[in-house]
C-alpha cells in the first residue's frame, strides 16, 4: 500500500493504493489523521484511484475526517473511479457525502463527476 500526505497550500492530500479493509485501514487512518494536524481551516482529498479493493472498514476514518473538515469550515472531497468505492458509499447511503470525483483536478474545483460528465460536449 502506498499513502503518502503532501501539502499543497491550504489542500492537503492523502493518496491509497492497493486494498483498504480490516488489515490495512488503521494505516490509512493514521495517515488521515495526521494530515488533519494543526488548526484552522481544513481542505482535505483523499486520492483512491490505486485502491483495487475497499470494504467498509474505512467509513469510520472518512466519517471523522469529513466531520473534522466540516467543523473547520473546510471540506474533504474523495476521488476514486473503481466501482467498489462507489458501492461501499451507496451501501450505508454516504453518496451525498462522498460524491464521486475522478480526478485531483475536479476534486479541486468541486465537479463532481456526474456534473463533468454532463458538461461533456456530445
Amino acid at each position: 500500500m502506498n499513502l503518502r500526505p503532501d501539502l499543497f497550500d491550504e489542500l492537503r492530500v492523502v493518496t491509497a493504493g492497493g486494498e483498504l479493509d480490516m488489515t490495512t485501514v488503521p494505516a490509512f487512518a493514521r495517515d488521515l489523521e495526521g494530515a488533519r494536524h494543526g488548526s484552522g481551516r481544513l481542505l482535505l482529498m483523499v486520492d483512491l484511484r490505486g485502491v483495487t479493493f475497499m470494504d467498509g472498514s474505512v467509513l469510520d476514518p472518512l466519517c471523522a475526517a469529513w466531520e473534522d473538515c466540516h467543523e473547520r469550515l473546510g471540506w474533504m472531497r474523495v476521488v476514486h473511479h473503481r466501482p467498489g468505492a462507489s458501492l461501499v458509499f451507496r451501501a450505508v447511503g454516504l453518496q451525498e457525502r462522498f460524491p464521486r470525483y475522478a480526478s485531483t483536478q475536479d476534486a479541486w474545483q468541486d465537479i463532481p463527476a456526474d456534473r463533468a460528465a454532463a458538461q461533456r460536449p456530445a
